[in-house]
Parts: C-alpha cells; sequence; structure tokens
C-alpha cells in the first residue's frame, strides 16, 4: 500500500526485517500496517528519520 516506504527501504538495501529490527516491530506488523493502511505515528516517525524523509512522502502524499 504504501510504495514510497518499500522504496527507501529498498534504496538502502533493507529487507523487511531489518526495517522491522530498526523500527522494534515484528515483520507480521510490517505486514498488517501495509495492508490496513494504519501505521502508528510513532512508528511513521521512526521511519521518516531512519529514511531522512517527510511522513507525507512516506505515505505518498507528496514527493520526496
Amino acid at each position: 500500500m504504501y510504495n514510497n516506504i518499500n522504496a527507501e527501504r529498498a534504496r538502502r538495501n533493507m529487507t523487511v526485517e531489518d526495517l522491522a529490527k530498526k523500527i522494534g516491530i515484528s515483520v507480521r506488523t510490517f505486514y498488517t500496517w501495509q495492508e490496513s493502511g494504519n501505521i502508528p505515528a510513532t512508528k511513521l516517525i521512526a521511519m521518516a528519520e531512519l529514511f531522512d524523509c517527510s511522513i507525507d512522502y512516506l505515505l505518498g502524499r507528496k514527493s520526496a
């Protein structure tokens, strides 16, 4: 659902497992969020900081 999250992860040669570990969640939780579109704000902030981009970009609301 969130293509930019996966794009940023791929740019950094990170697996889903790597990303999940860095933000403190399980892989299953990551996939659940991808399906539901319901990512907690604290984890969106963590990903934005990790990828050095905005939350709006991660959610596909604007370009990098």
